[in-house]
């Protein structure tokens, strides 16, 4: 848009309206395309906008609000899987997590109903892959845990890691309950150092317990000690663990190329759910400052009981305003702090807040032009009027 319409929109204060709808959006993507909202010039697009979001309240009425948790971002993972790289578990989980949002809110969509909605297309339009989304999250428990069940190759590892894990232990009970040991170790229990465990040695008794020292305390005297009845058990852990890190490698790689083989779909899905989360969240916003849907006029302005929207509801003074159709000048006067700025600044970001695609607050039957047709010279217009009536209280608090 050029300078001067936005600085128009920012002198009506749009940007705080959209800051609000942000608010309400689930997912940051969709509060960020709230944010980067604008006017649209063209009454059939304007119409589509304000019949998407009569469409949502409409549902928000009978089944409430379809849950968008779990929409994050993942077009960069999608790529870079599709170049052959390895996700890391919390890459796939958001990319299970858009599988899941795309399966609740498709299914929220084809809930039986007799009216059907111009958004319905998009619910329709999601691909849900229960399979991929039950993989992942089959396979990844938390953002640093991966599940036995995820191979069984990786079971078969870990139950053999819990066995050389308990013979290590027992080893390492018997010397911390001896008490021939007792005067050589500086405490009776089991630590770890460098993935091995040892036990805490007195340094005036190394000689005491035979092993390998693997670390010393910051004061030198405590060594870590591992002893030989423990370093076969110790070395057959190390192996293990290695093993297991080379088959978690495998299944991340496996779920990262299930992601790339399925990424059109899955883009897609994020696409359409951010689409919807701010549609749904113009509609939220519609409910929360009791705004009704504007009907688009071939020309001129009707407002009744229309509110600023930034100003609380029970404070504000509704006000009724009619332009353009019998006739198209208005002289707005009166005292300062009368609420001439107000006024003028509510006819023009009620305007403007239809063009966006945003219910307005005002009462049933108010109307505003569905295209521009002049408006960027009447946005001028109204940017100049601020500084010519009430120029003074332009930037006060809010009052009428």
């Amino acid at each position: 848009m050029k300078e001067q319409s936005l600085k128009s929109l920012h002198t009506l204060e749009l940007d705080a309206v959209l800051d609000l709808l942000a608010a309400e959006a689930s997912s940051q993507a969709a509060r960020e395309e709230a944010k980067m909202l604008r006017p649209s010039g063209s009454k059939m697009e304007v119409e589509r906008r304000l019949n998407e979001t009569s469409a949502a309240a409409q549902l928000m009425v009978v089944s409430g609000s379809p849950s968008f948790s779990g929409v994050k971002d993942v077009r960069a993972s999608l790529q870079r899987s599709d170049m052959g790289g390895v996700l890391n578990t919390r890459e796939l989980l958001d990319v299970a997590g858009v599988l899941s949002a795309a399966r609740v809110v498709r299914a929220y969509g084809s809930a039986d109903r007799k009216e059907k909605t111009c958004i319905d297309y998009l619910f329709h339009s999601l691909q849900p892959n229960r399979f991929l989304e039950e993989k992942i999250t089959g396979s990844i428990v938390g953002e640093d845990e991966i599940a036995d069940a995820a191979s069984s190759e990786l079971a078969s590892i870990r139950r053999l890691i819990r066995a050389a894990s308990a013979r290590v232990h027992d080893a390492l009970q018997k010397i911390i309950s001896s008490p021939s040991y007792a005067k050589a170790l500086q405490e009776p229990i089991i630590t770890m150092r460098s993935e091995r465990y040892v036990v805490p040695v007195k340094a005036e008794h190394k000689g005491a317990v035979p092993g390998l020292v693997h670390d010393v305390s910051s004061s030198g005297a405590t060594l870590f000690i591992e002893p030989m009845a423990a370093v076969k058990a110790n070395n057959e852990l190390r192996e293990l663990r290695s093993k297991e890190k080379t088959e978690i490698e495998r299944i991340l790689a496996e779920l990262s190329a299930d992601c790339a083989a399925h990424r059109e779909d899955i883009a897609t899905n994020f696409d359409l759910l951010v689409k919807l989360d701010l549609i749904f969240a113009k509609a939220k916003l519609a409910y929360k400052l009791d705004c009704t849907a504007p009907e688009l006029k071939e020309k001129g302005v009707l407002l009744r009981r229309a509110r600023h929207p930034l100003i609380p509801k029970d404070t504000v003074v509704p006000i009724d305003v009619e332009l353009g159709a019998d006739f198209d000048t208005l002289v707005i006067t009166g005292p300062n702090t009368g609420g001439k700025t107000v006024t003028l600044k509510t006819v023009g970001l009620l305007a403007v807040m239809a063009q966006c695609g945003l219910h307005i607050p005002a009462a049933d039957g108010s109307g505003v032009r569905g295209d521009h047709g002049g408006h960027r010279r009447r946005a001028e217009y109204r940017t100049e009027s601020l500084h010519l009536l009430g120029a003074h209280d332009q930037h006060r608090p809010y009052s009428q």
